[in-house]
């Protein structure tokens, strides 16, 4: 019975938009975009409310069924709406680096429909520009407070850089994604203490490899491999310096991209640990052009750091 009341409401649920917009119609990218990213959110709520729909039951689905797009890339908004639900923010104030221009990223939905303030860097003038045009121009956000910078970050710079725009101490949010140096940047973050570290895995190196990349102050991914598969760091390396830093994995969104660290002392009693074999995603975007195994044959010969 449960399960044919599920099946109408899903027909339903889509005959209702069908009628309401005939989507072949749609001449305007941003309406199809908000048409598509409710359903997937309705749906996304359907399976959060009725666990057993989704195939793995295992732990993993604790952030799966929280997973919403707004801004992010992927469900990632919804998993942050989620953990600080648990923990709270305290300042809702982040860091990101990596945005590109800007329109999907993790801190944009804090950013645009939570009033959080913060910092945005990203390595490419030109991006930076574009996102300085998303934020200020299109949603009227002042500079004052959502910060936009282009830098090239290192292990040399990036505590001046935090520190030159006034982020220092504890923050709420910290968001890496530059496809390169992910690791060592993270190990070296001293001048600011997140409440939460979202930062991209390479599901490409397989869930029982604690490796990284070797260190390169002038890092660009494709140019060290013309996939873009050879980048950052595994789960298991990632966690490993997570705990040393005295976090938590928390789990992972459910595309394989991101994995998601909460500080101990918030996450006791409120967030539950992860074991990245618990964890782990495989990249689905990868999957569709090569298996897992595949995946790491093409760039296994290639020069790793074991941590």
């Amino acid at each position: 019975m449960l399960k044919n009341r599920i099946k109408k409401f899903f027909r339903r649920f889509f005959e209702k938009f069908d009628s309401e917009i005939n989507i072949r119609r749609i001449k305007s990218w941003n309406l199809y975009r908000e048409v598509v990213l409710r359903q997937e959110n309705e749906i996304r709520r359907i399976q959060s409310e009725f666990p057993y729909l989704i195939a793995d039951s295992s732990k993993k689905t604790a952030l799966r069924v929280h997973e919403r797009r707004y801004y992010s890339q992927n469900g990632e908004d919804g998993i942050l709406l989620y953990l600080f639900s648990k923990i709270g923010a305290r300042n809702k104030n982040f860091i990101e680096f990596g945005i590109e221009d800007g329109t999907e990223c993790n801190a944009a939905n804090l950013a645009i429909n939570f009033g959080w303030s913060g910092l945005f860097i990203e390595g490419s003038p030109h991006l930076a520009e574009k996102a300085r045009k998303f934020y200020y121009n299109r949603h009227k956000i002042h500079s004052e407070r959502v910060k936009i910078v282009s830098e090239f970050l290192t292990v040399e710079n990036v505590n001046q850089v935090f520190e030159q725009n006034s982020m220092t101490g504890e923050i709420d949010l910290l968001s890496i994604d530059i496809d390169g140096n992910d690791y060592w940047i993270w190990q070296s973050i001293t001048c600011v203490q997140p409440r939460v570290v979202v930062i991209e895995y390479n599901a490409s190196f397989g869930i029982e490899r604690s490796i990284t990349v070797e260190y390169d102050p002038a890092f660009d991914a494709h140019r060290k491999h013309p996939t873009g598969w050879y980048h950052g760091a595994s789960l298991r390396a990632l966690v490993k310096l997570a705990k040393k830093k005295n976090y938590i994995l928390a789990g992972c969104d459910s595309s394989g991209t991101n994995a998601f660290f909460v500080r101990a002392d918030l996450a006791h009693g409120k967030i539950e640990e992860m074991f990245p074999d618990e964890a782990f995603y495989p990249s689905v975007p990868r999957l569709r052009v090569a298996s897992q195994e595949d995946q790491w044959e093409i760039i296994c010969h290639l020069n790793y750091v074991e941590v």
